[in-house]
């Protein structure tokens, strides 16, 4: 009986900068790419035996040049969101990283369209915020606070036809993980389409790891494949201080980490998202060694072709 060699994996992944910071108050968010470029976060993950190919990085205009937020915003999404449809329309795993949370817009209306006839887009969305605003319930009117809404096909049409033909996202495809601060306004809009939000109190009760399987299940219950979005600021800031919008008491890094072992080892996981990475804010390069941490946590082991 002929005995056939185990199949050799490899981890591999695109990486994309996304140096969003027009949809923020603070735009200092879009320096987040080029820092990390700099501060060797490639060579980081070679060390750790993952091939990590850096696509550049896409910039927006800044506030200088008079281009309006929504003009710069979804010029940029629409040029991640292209990128990303070929990634995923060739079955390569991405990472894209912010940027102010915003970019998210480009990112998951591109897995979408690269999806293509092969199914919807499942998505895991980990942040301190529900991101659910439209125009009409935004206090602040920030573009990052909408993402959300646009993938799920409400808001700005600039933003919401990015994804092509229909929304980005339905309802019953998302789940968001960590919340802890919102306004009414969102929660309603959520709680009418019945999008499962998970809120700090539940996961401190129930523990990440079951939150996260709970997630999953949303996530890949009748699609063709899901991501994971991470804001940064779902970490509590004592740990992940570099942060665009910290809250206080958020999940613990370690925590986060080990949670994505369950993504990382799902069949149909196409590409990761970190975003709000401030670096002005990152005294000792805390928060940025953290991201480096997450994507290790979870790039999947896929066979070599």
């Amino acid at each position: 009986m002929q005995i056939s060699a185990p199949a050799l994996e490899t981890r591999t992944v695109s990486i994309l900068g996304a140096a969003c910071g027009r949809g923020a108050g603070d735009q200092r968010c879009q320096h987040g790419p080029k820092a990390l470029r700099r501060d060797g976060l490639v060579g980081r993950l070679r060390r750790e035996g993952i091939d990590a190919i850096w696509g550049g990085t896409l910039p927006a205009p800044s506030s200088e040049t008079g281009i309006p937020a929504l003009q710069a915003v979804s010029g940029l999404c629409k040029r991640l969101a292209a990128r990303i449809d070929d990634l995923v329309a060739e079955g390569d795993y991405f990472a894209v990283l912010g940027g102010d949370h915003a970019c998210a817009v480009g990112t998951w209306s591109g897995a979408a369209r690269g999806l293509g006839g092969r199914g919807p887009l499942g998505l895991i969305w980990v942040d301190a915020h529900m991101d659910a605003h439209v125009p009409e319930t935004s206090p602040s009117g920030t573009l990052h606070g909408m993402p959300v809404a646009c993938l799920l096909g409400h808001g700005e049409e600039a933003l919401t036809s990015i994804a092509g033909r229909g929304p980005a996202l339905r309802p019953e495809h998302i789940c968001l993980i960590g919340v802890r601060s919102f306004e009414d306004g969102e929660a309603a809009f959520l709680g009418r389409l019945g999008v499962r939000v998970i809120f700090m109190e539940e996961i401190v009760r129930r523990g990440l790891d079951a939150v996260m399987d709970e997630a999953l299940g949303i996530a890949v219950t009748g699609t063709a494949g899901f991501g994971v979005s991470i804001d940064l600021d779902a970490l509590d800031p004592i740990e992940a201080p570099g942060v665009g919008s910290p809250v206080a008491q958020g999940l613990s890094a370690d925590a986060l980490i080990s949670a994505l072992e369950g993504p990382q080892r799902r069949s149909g996981f196409i590409g990761i998202e970190i975003a709000e990475f401030n670096p002005a804010l990152d005294g000792g390069g805390v928060t940025a060694r953290l991201i480096g941490d997450l994507l290790v946590a979870s790039v999947p082991a896929r066979p070599t072709p």
